[in-house]
């Protein structure tokens, strides 16, 4: 690419480019925050009920050592392995993960909800010899660690560092009335006896000699795709991966985002790569406060954290803005201190963004990212160059472009499939060569999805390209439908997928999730007809209590796709039975 259009409209206080990175790694970037912001509050758990604990920047950093003494002098863990965390949003998290990279480890982040199957998967995928996992799921670890190389396990409390008493209610709560508590049957350590006998170990020389040859190019984390479009891999984000895209996150805030001001509520699971890198690492960096949500299911989870905390900054993806504008509770009280959010993970539908910031009076910025690129790749500018309904424009130095299927970069307004290069993208996928040298093509990684870049350099998202529908030649994008239906009074999700047919190869099909009775497969497609080309016109539509999703939020089209076969299949057979 010789030009980057996108350069005339960055904000007047971003630089297009990052500069020299100060930070040798991860421990250094947190230890920076941890010394500058000592007696802040750092992060603060609430549950659904308000019950909170809270640590500051300098118990996470003391913790954190104790954390890493542990698995380096008492397992006996060498630089490089690997160690699995499957947790959901808690005070213990950060203090695991900052452990992990204080040691010279490999952080492996692994969802709490995980199957068997799919634990065995990612544990002997990625090699690892520790985990250190919520004690409510360690019921599934006699079927597991048999099956990996997994040789120390750490239990977790989800209520762990709140006061005694409100502890002690949270634990007796989960034994005896929830009945959540499974007993831990396999040896085990828990992360309260850990942390004493690292801190027993700790010394500052082998503090730092645990961090002797980690750099830039050395693998912080694996970070496994989702499995949205097939078996998930390890991608290997380096310390340079991760601290380059942190800096560029900021920097590509601006002035929004002010140092030791902002306090952010986390929502989307600190495992997945968007809460991360934004609220994990960039919070941290600026000194904020995080609002840490275990589970943001039902959305009437999230209304104590908003009651009792300036929440300045919200991260979701579109189900969770969606669901809170579905809300009596928020719609009555909307949050007064909040600043701006940030939407990222799926599209955000025009609908949802134009109502949050008529409910909020704040904007919902909309960016770009993938497992693979630490996430972020591109953010709209704040203030008068945003341009709503884009993904905006490249993060400081950063460069994406649209190819065709043969590699060539297209003419602006052409769908293509974007490919970026910058600091963040990944060095490559865990012990699966082929597909790296697949995926990362002279330098620059193929995201698979597809993408318009307008005169201006603003990007806007046209699909993933397994996503796309075929229908008689034409191509259907699900983003395009799904956006149209979104904006239907009485649709709370929907979800579009092709499916098999006899005459256009594929149909369209619409699935939503609707709080009105007078909304009909009829007024749906009549809707679409007004709004769209006949070819993207959904053929069938099926109203349904729920859409699957992933941890995040992300609607799982695989899965409506899945389902769409079956009941294809179903039908066929029936109608089979009824012939003969």
């Amino acid at each position: 690419m010789t030009q980057r259009p996108w350069l005339p409209h960055y904000a007047d206080d971003v630089a297009p480019d990052l500069g020299e990175v100060t930070f040798s790694h991860l421990p250094d970037l947190v230890r920076a925050s941890s010394s500058e912001y000592a007696s802040t509050i750092a992060f603060t758990q609430c549950m659904p009920n308000g019950m909170n604990g809270s640590l500051t920047y300098a118990q996470v950093d003391a913790l954190s050592d104790d954390f890493a003494a542990y698995l380096r002098e008492v397992v006996g863990l060498a630089q490089g392995d690997r160690v699995a965390v499957q947790m959901p949003n808690c005070l213990a998290y950060p203090i695991v993960a900052f452990g992990v990279f204080k040691a010279g480890l490999v952080l492996v982040n692994t969802n709490p909800l995980y199957t068997p199957t799919e634990m065995v998967h990612q544990f002997t995928d990625s090699g690892a010899k520790a985990l250190v996992v919520i004690d409510m799921f360690a019921d599934r670890l006699p079927e597991v660690l048999p099956k990996t190389g997994i040789e120390t396990v750490v239990t977790v409390r989800i209520a762990e560092f709140f006061p005694p008493v409100i502890a002690g209610v949270i634990r007796m709560v989960q034994k005896y009335w929830n009945r959540t508590l499974p007993k831990v049957t396999v040896a085990h350590t828990t992360f309260q006896s850990a942390l004493p006998a690292g801190r027993e170990k700790k010394t500052s020389d082998a503090l730092t000699g645990y961090l002797t040859g980690i750099g830039h190019d050395t693998v912080a984390a694996l970070q496994y795709t989702g499995g949205t479009t097939g078996v998930s891999k390890g991608a290997m984000l380096s310390h340079g991966n991760l601290v380059s895209n942190t800096l560029q996150m900021i920097q590509m805030c601006g002035g929004y985002m002010r140092p030791g001001l902002e306090t952010v509520l986390t929502a989307l699971p600190l495992y997945h790569i968007f809460a991360f890198t934004v609220n994990l690492l960039g919070f941290y960096k600026l000194g904020a406060r995080n609002i840490l949500i275990p589970s943001p299911r039902p959305p009437s989870n999230l209304k104590r954290a908003f009651e009792n905390y300036k929440i300045t900054w919200v991260t979701g993806v579109n189900t969770l803005f969606n669901a809170l504008l579905n809300e009596r509770w928020f719609l009555d009280s909307p949050p007064r201190h909040l600043r701006a959010s940030a939407a990222g993970g799926m599209a955000l539908h025009e609908a949802v963004n134009v109502r949050w910031e008529e409910v909020t009076g704040t904007p919902i910025v909309e960016g770009y990212g993938l497992t693979e690129t630490s996430p972020v790749l591109s953010f709209n500018p704040f203030g008068p160059n945003e341009k709503p309904g884009t993904i905006g424009i490249p993060v400081p130095s950063t460069e994406l472009k649209c190819i065709d299927d043969a590699g060539n970069e297209v003419t602006p307004g052409t769908p293509g499939e974007i490919a970026a290069k910058g600091p963040q993208v990944m060095l490559g996928y865990w012990n699966r060569p082929d597909e790296t040298a697949a995926n990362i093509v002279d330098g620059w990684f193929r995201t698979g999805d597809i993408a318009e870049m307008d005169a201006d350099g603003f990007f806007t998202i046209v699909d993933r390209k397994k996503d796309m529908i075929l229908v008689s030649g034409f191509n259907v994008y699900p983003n395009e439908v799904e956006d149209r239906i979104a904006a239907l009074p009485g649709v709370l999700e929907v979800g579009v997928v092709g499916i098999p047919d006899d005459k256009s190869g594929e149909a369209v099909r619409a699935y939503i999730v609707t709080s009105s009775d007078a909304l009909t497969e009829n007024t749906v497609i009549a809707h679409c007809r007004e709004t769209l080309a006949a070819y993207k016109v959904p053929k069938s539509v099926r109203f349904v209590d729920e859409l699957p999703k992933s941890p995040i939020g992300k609607i799982l089209r695989r899965e409506l796709r899945a389902e769409a076969v079956t009941s294809a299949t179903a039908s066929i057979e029936t109608q089979g039975r009824e012939l003969s």
